[in-house]
């Protein structure tokens, strides 16, 4: 069993099946519900085929759609933020996301040392996100220069401090598209705290299921489920012990603790969930729970190699390094709402907006340099 791959062979599949399905399941529920009318068969046949959503989304409701149809707006404005998107979106790709995969791709789970097998996981962590939502703004800068204003699919979701959070952040649209068609029919949390961690279980249980068929994707939808409710109960349980001490006016040392350090418990909350989101990822990196398990025992030190050949000099350097450290700088600070102020106040400026567009013409540039320096490009997402 641990040894043995969990992949299921399900043949060869159309690019994004997944997300067809979902824009085909959207539009009927829609319809059906009465929450928009049926369009034209040249609109419907637009919306399932959009080619920039889909192979890897984000998914477009049909209610949301159906409008933008009608209501396209191709000003010049929207056409540089468009072409804005995609530079940063290749960027994202080429520098960061293909130079993680490839570092990762190199480090074996035998004859490896502790140091390369712990930035093998923490590499595959930013490669994930970058990979991803590289794809996303690809698309949604295509589809402004078509007109088409779609929500964003990711909010730096590695500046989490709950998994709750963390859902709310990550693959915006997927959360949405199960919130709106499994959870709420489902009674969402109105119909008591059971009910609604049956709802949630349900939603994680399909969430697995719609990255694939097999074993990782199952155990790790499952994970994800686990904690959700986990958060639920506790949160249920602080709610209840917060109106017991309003009532009798009292306040516990525990919650005096948290008033006087809230910084250092954010900071606790953000180290555990950020453990927690790179050990799970693995479950997507691997093939076997055989081979996940072997990678927490090297990582923890119970699984050694005499005479390794290569030692983390070999896999990481300078280059790789440097852009570890601007990713994860990137996955993080750039998640500050302050920072974003700070950079949306610049930009506004003429020479702000003019030292913008030269640094994003430069990065564009950078990463046609790397893609034609790299023969790793793979889209991870373009297998769901």
């Amino acid at each position: 069993m641990f040894g043995s791959s969990w992949s299921v062979s399900t043949g060869l599949a159309p690019l994004g099946i997944s997300f067809l399905t979902f824009s085909a399941i959207s539009y009927l529920a829609d319809i059906s519900r009465g929450s928009a009318e049926a369009g034209r068969l040249i609109d419907c046949m637009l919306y399932l085929s959009f080619f920039p959503k889909i192979a890897s989304g984000p998914i477009v409701l049909w209610k949301d759609f159906k409008p933008m149809i009608a209501n396209r707006h191709t000003k010049l404005e929207n056409i540089i933020c468009g072409l804005n998107r995609i530079m940063i979106g290749f960027m994202k790709k080429l520098i960061l996301a293909d130079s993680f995969g490839a570092c990762v791709h190199k480090i074996p789970l035998s004859d490896v040392d502790q140091i390369s097998a712990w930035g093998g996981v923490f590499l595959y962590m930013l490669q994930i996100y970058y990979d991803f939502s590289a794809y996303s703004d690809l698309a949604l800068g295509l589809s402004k220069l078509l007109g088409f204003q779609f929500s964003e699919n990711f909010n730096f979701p590695y500046c989490s401090k709950s998994i709750s959070e963390f859902w709310r952040r990550w693959h915006i649209s997927l959360g949405a598209w199960f919130r709106e068609y499994v959870y709420f029919p489902m009674g969402g949390s109105r119909k008591g705290l059971h009910r609604t961690l049956w709802n949630l279980a349900v939603v994680f249980a399909l969430t697995g299921l719609w990255h694939g068929a097999a074993g990782n994707y199952i155990l790790w939808g499952g994970i994800q489920g686990a904690l959700v409710l986990m958060e639920r109960v506790i949160q249920e349980k602080v709610r209840e012990n917060r109106l017991q001490t309003s009532e009798s006016g009292l306040a516990s040392e525990k919650e005096k603790t948290k008033q006087r350090h809230p910084k250092i418990l954010d900071g606790i909350k953000w180290l555990a969930v950020m453990g927690i989101t790179m050990f799970s990822w693995q479950l997507f990196r691997f093939s076997s729970l055989g081979e996940v398990w072997r990678c927490v025992r090297i990582l923890f030190g119970q699984l050694s190699f005499e005479d390794i050949y290569y030692t983390w000099r070999y896999y990481f350097d300078c280059q790789i390094i440097t852009l570890a450290f601007m990713g994860a700088a990137g996955a993080v600070l750039f998640g500050n709402k302050r920072l974003q102020a700070m950079v949306q106040r610049c930009i506004a400026t003429k020479l702000g907006f003019v030292v913008q567009e030269m640094l994003l013409l430069l990065l564009f540039v950078i990463s046609i340099l790397f893609m034609v320096n790299s023969t790793y490009h793979p889209f991870i997402y373009f297998q769901y």
